[in-house]
């Protein structure tokens, strides 16, 4: 089997065909994948015609299923989420803010998969802003402020049961099975600045203002500013990779470098995806 791997040309991406992912793979293409994974960060395989279980199959190459603290997965299924919004929903686009999926948590998914099922005609990109890229690209006096401090991770303004994604929404008819908790008060902390630990690359880590709600030694007034500096740094055009989606595509990505964010222009349509987080393997 030989893949071909063809960057995005843009500030992270590649898409890799050659490969079929409903059959069990060769160790030697799963680290050529794994490979390709840490060198673009963000992978797209089109055309896989993948069940739910060739996605559980591919994303235990990698790691370890992940915790999904609130959502509800699928029927028959433990470890797979559907992103879904319906044709005729009104709620909110869901995640259309920057972040690194679960950040709040001890350890964090190193990885995301997402498999496309029901893919509208039109709208419905993700955006992934390569975090090692707007670190080694950072003025040194954003630097100077973020060296050695650590972030303070909580989905409180998100899962929380008076939260946006709270009992309110799902009363509204939000499709999704988004089950908040008082597990979302929680707090959990990440140096702002750190090294990747399989590259040894830097970068940042986690998004401001939807998990990373304060910075460790701040105030909320101090902290605010700083933090209101690093989004605008870290969601800059140049560090950004816009995807578009098609039918029976996955894409893959890595958790440590990138953040990402949902875009909406698909009113009228359904929109699902299969979702699998992977942790570092034990």
């Amino acid at each position: 089997m030989s893949l071909t791997i063809t960057p995005s040309g843009q500030a992270c991406g590649a898409q890799i065909t050659g490969v079929d992912l409903t059959v069990p793979l060769s160790p030697e293409t799963v680290q050529e994948i794994r490979d390709a994974w840490l060198a673009h960060h963000v992978l797209s395989f089109p055309d896989q015609s993948m069940s739910d279980d060739d996605l559980e199959r591919f994303s235990q190459y990698f790691g370890s299923y992940g915790h999904d603290p609130f959502f509800g997965p699928i029927e028959g299924r433990e470890h797979i989420a559907a992103i879904r919004r319906e044709a005729d929903e009104q709620t909110p686009i869901f995640a259309e803010s920057w972040h690194s999926d679960w950040s709040f948590q001890e350890s964090p998914p190193i990885a995301t998969c997402l498999l496309g099922i029901d893919i509208p005609p039109q709208g419905g990109d993700t955006l992934f802003a390569n975090q090692h890229l707007a670190y080694e690209q950072m003025p040194p006096e954003l630097k100077a402020k973020l060296e050695g401090r650590i972030g303070i991770h909580s989905a409180v303004l998100g899962y929380a049961p008076d939260g946006p994604f709270g009992e309110k929404d799902k009363a509204n008819g939000r499709s999704m099975d988004i089950r908040p908790s008082a597990e979302a008060y929680e707090t959990q902390q990440h140096p702002l600045i750190r090294n990747h630990p399989e590259t040894g690359r830097a970068g940042i880590f986690g998004g401001a203002f939807i998990y990373i709600i304060g910075i460790e030694g701040m105030t909320d007034e101090e902290s605010r500013p700083v933090l209101e500096e690093l989004m605008a740094w870290q969601s800059r055009p140049e560090f950004v990779y816009r995807h578009a989606w098609q039918q029976n595509m996955l894409v893959m990505w890595d958790n440590r470098s990138v953040l990402h964010r949902a875009t909406g222009g698909y009113e009228g349509y359904r929109r699902e995806l299969h979702r699998v987080t992977i942790n570092a393997a034990a």
